[in-house]
């Protein structure tokens, strides 16, 4: 692998992260309150799905670079935007929106082992091309 490609992905991988933590400080995800005093899930078929979609992000917000502390802050703030939403249209669009979130922060765990392991294997090559040029 040459230092340009090597380089280049290293970059892309900053950029992710970047990415990610910017639509993760402005986007909204939803916070859904049962209409009801039990908390049945009868009163709001969309209360489940909001409150698997938060435990999956904290979950997997633990291996967060940042630290767990702060992502789970930035989660509960995106969650608490839009605790008076009703409309579960709106509802919908918002969890799809955080199932998005969740793809990304796999692809960014995925992308940093990928990292670890090419470091890993590939440290004796790299040493070599950097002596070389």
């Amino acid at each position: 692998m040459h230092i340009s490609e090597l380089l280049l992905f290293y970059i892309i991988s900053y950029c992710m992260l970047n990415h990610l933590l910017y639509f993760l400080s402005f986007s909204s995800i939803p916070v859904v309150k049962a209409a009801t005093v039990s908390g049945s899930d009868m009163a709001n078929p969309l209360r489940s799905e909001v409150r698997q979609l938060y435990k999956n992000l904290l979950f997997l917000g633990r291996e967060y670079p940042k630290g767990a502390d702060y992502f789970s802050e930035r989660l509960k703030s995106a969650f608490m935007k839009n605790k008076d939403v009703t409309d579960p249209k709106e509802i919908r669009k918002l969890v799809d929106r955080g199932e998005f979130v969740i793809k990304e922060l796999e692809a960014l765990y995925y992308l940093r082992k990928y990292r670890a392991m090419k470091k890993r294997y590939y440290e004796e090559e790299l040493s070599t091309m950097l002596n070389i040029g």
